[in-house]
């Protein structure tokens, strides 16, 4: 028999293995039941489900392989007795004899050579089989593998011979190509690509998190990092957080817009715009101020026509609500799929 189903998002399985009938007039011998108790160590030690507190308590005996398992001293307090073992399959079949439950606490790595060795005493038909249960006592919550992210950065950063050496403004530049990587990602529409570029950008975000750190002056951590955004994002959502209210999205940007406002305290509509960014999206991101202030700004002349005639063909697809940048990308794919008809028709290929 197999009952299975979704506790917390993680798979809870129970199964009960078929065994041969006893012989006539001989009672069947209660096989007994193995219980594997598996825990995160991305959730604080201690904090287990009320299914599993009341198997470890009423166990006929509790085992763990390893005498430094993190959950070994809230067991202790509890008044739950741990023998500190590493029994054979064959060993913790016969301690289920007579129908004891018998209690695994998994390491981390999980049981493989005790649970490979009861699949194949199963396997074997030549054992009568206890009851074998997966009970996940601990389940990660979500986005728990950010605390793996950290944990794996710190230590590249102290033992890499060159992540140990990168500064902010080493690292600038990967920045800004992972940026443009992860739009190519979005605009092809490859979904595996963009969880990929999106764990690139990720990474840039927790290595410069994890530089700072180290800062003698003014450090921060990615605990400092989150909660900054946290609190940005509380405050210009009052329409989710507190009393204000919003139902479309223009009285959202509304909102956001004043309290941006009311907390940057800017002097000119032009302060927080980047001026490194691309030639047209740095066009359309002023365009995009001037019209949200309602201000009267005539587009200047040069002699440099060339690029006054793309300013203002970059403001008129901002007033249209087209991104000028991804437009020319667009166009730019468009030329560059031409180019490779041609080329594949003629045979040629040039280098410059």
């Amino acid at each position: 028999m197999d009952n299975s189903g979704a506790v917390g998002g993680v798979g809870y399985v129970r199964r009960v293995n078929a065994t041969s009938p006893a012989p006539e007039g001989i009672p069947a011998p209660t096989p007994g039941r193995i219980v594997l108790l598996t825990t995160s160590h991305r959730v604080a030690p201690g904090l287990l489900s009320w299914p599993a507190w009341q198997t470890l308590r009423e166990a006929d005996q509790v085992l763990c392989a390893d005498g430094g398992h993190p959950q070994l001293p809230y067991l202790y307090e509890a008044g739950i007795q741990v023998d500190e073992a590493s029994p054979t399959a064959e060993e913790l079949v016969a301690a289920c004899a007579d129908g004891h439950t018998v209690v695994v606490i998994a390491s981390g790595e999980g049981e493989p050579a005790l649970t490979d060795g009861l699949a194949r005493l199963a396997g074997s038909g030549r054992v009568q089989m206890p009851e074998l249960e997966l009970l996940p006592a601990s389940y990660d919550l979500p986005g728990a593998r950010l605390l793996d992210l950290v944990q794996v950065m710190d230590r590249i950063r102290a033992e890499c011979p060159w992540s140990s050496q990168q500064t902010h403004k080493g690292l600038a530049k990967y920045g800004i190509e992972e940026a443009y990587e992860l739009v190519e990602a979005i605009e092809d529409g490859d979904r595996d690509e963009l969880r990929e570029e999106l764990g690139d950008v990720l990474l840039q975000v927790v290595f410069h998190a994890r530089i700072a750190e180290e800062d003698p002056d003014t450090p921060f951590s990615i605990d400092d990092v989150a909660a900054g955004i946290v609190t940005k994002l509380i405050h210009r959502h009052p329409h989710v957080f507190g009393d204000e209210t919003a139902s479309t999205p223009e009285e959202v940007k509304a909102h956001w817009l004043r309290t941006k406002a009311i907390e940057k305290q800017r002097t000119s509509v032009t302060e927080g715009v980047p001026m490194g960014q691309p030639g047209l999206a740095l066009a359309a991101k002023l365009a995009s101020r001037v019209r949200t202030a309602g201000l009267e700004v005539p587009l200047p002349k040069g002699d440099d026509g060339i690029g006054y005639e793309l300013l203002a063909l970059a403001v008129r697809a901002e007033a249209d609500g087209v991104d000028p940048e991804a437009a020319l990308r667009a166009a730019g794919r468009a030329y560059r799929d031409a180019i490779r008809e041609r080329e594949t028709g003629t045979g040629t290929v040039t280098e410059d």
